[in-house]
């Protein structure tokens, strides 16, 4: 092993995170702690992993941009064609993590997942600068392309048919709802003790319970 890796370490003390002290919906705690990490002026506090996985258990994992939230689930945009778009297609479940160093927090999302409505799809779409909407039309995610050269003359095409044009969403790009069935808060601590709070969605109720770091 490299010692100069395994040396690497952080004793977290910033926050302690107690029962007595989290909201009964993790959404309610979810809105607090993101409150929180927007007013800390984190750079892109909405970037998160999102885990995918197919049929056959192989998992794929990314970082995507949270688009919002609300009690019925967090939502993300990309192409349905693309790799995380086919797994979610066969595999409709998926994880979400949180990281935020600067506050020591992590947040993680496990649930079922289904497409926005269409009409959420091209809100958003229209709510985007003119060279994302045009980059959407010119990239094929994850599918193998000939070179980057190919990409930019697609992408300078479209760009000169859409000017001064407003683009429609294509079919194939839209969001995605993650509808939580358990998240977990969890706190960095002093010697690796850790606060993890867990909730876990029973008969339409939340379960608040502590595990071990």
């Amino acid at each position: 092993m490299n010692s100069a890796i395994a040396d690497i370490r952080k004793d977290y003390s910033a926050e302690s995170l107690l029962e007595a002290d989290v909201a009964p919906d993790p959404i309610r705690q979810f809105e607090k702690w993101w409150s929180q990490a927007i007013n800390s002026q984190i750079l892109e506090p909405n970037a998160m992993t999102l885990a995918t996985s197919s049929v056959d258990g192989m998992p794929s994992a990314r970082i995507v941009l949270l688009k919002g939230f609300n009690e019925q689930g967090f939502v993300f945009y990309t192409n349905y064609k693309s790799f995380k778009g086919m797994q979610l297609e066969e595999n409709p479940k998926a994880c979400l993590v949180f990281f935020w160093k600067e506050l020591e927090r992590q947040v993680r999302i496990t649930g079922l997942v289904k497409r926005t409505p269409a009409k959420d799809s091209d809100e958003y779409f229209r709510s985007r600068p003119l060279g994302s909407q045009v980059g959407a039309l010119a990239s094929p995610q994850s599918q193998v392309i000939a070179s980057r050269e190919w990409l930019d003359t697609a992408y300078l095409e479209l760009s000169e048919k859409y000017k001064g044009e407003q683009p429609s969403r294509p079919g194939h790009w839209g969001g995605y709802q993650v509808q939580p069935v358990i998240i977990e808060f969890w706190q960095g601590r002093p010697s690796r003790l850790h606060d993890r709070i867990q909730y876990t969605l029973e008969n339409g109720q939340w379960k608040i319970e502590r595990l071990a770091p």
